[in-house]
């Protein structure tokens, strides 16, 4: 519950301070999951790892300021308590609203016999896309 309050607290303040610069990411599933999953690789390895930097390599700004690695180090440790490791995912689709990019995911969790929601909000900016908000429910 505390990570779903932290990452809504991301998403409130990106959505006050959308760069005019912003887009969407991909115009089909097929461009959208390409672009997507490395992002997700990347977020899930350094979930895994422990590792802050790893993490939140692909973060924009206004979210690497909400959950810094404290929090990240005390949200990572109640997510494992509550579905433990993740094990693998299968991609649902995408919505896309204002310049943004929602991807959904149906994730397997080592701890939860339920499927989980894996929720990742991305813009594209310039040349890269930038993760403003993450979820597992």
């Amino acid at each position: 519950m505390k990570m779903l309050r932290v990452l809504l607290i991301g998403m409130l303040l990106w959505g006050a301070a959308e760069p005019l610069a912003a887009d969407f990411v991909g115009q089909d599933d097929r461009q959208v999951q390409a672009a997507a999953d490395p992002v997700l690789d990347t977020v899930l390895k350094g979930f895994a790892a422990g590792d802050y930097g790893l993490y939140s390599q692909h973060f924009d700004d206004t979210l690497k300021d909400v959950i810094t690695k404290k929090k990240f180090l005390q949200v990572r440790n109640e997510i494992l308590k509550s579905i433990g490791t993740y094990q693998s995912r299968r991609y649902l689709g995408y919505l896309q609203k204002g310049k943004t990019t929602m991807i959904l995911w149906k994730g397997k969790f080592a701890a939860s016999a339920d499927d989980v929601l894996i929720k990742l909000v991305l813009s594209r900016r310039g040349d890269e896309n930038k993760v403003l908000g993450l979820w597992f429910q």
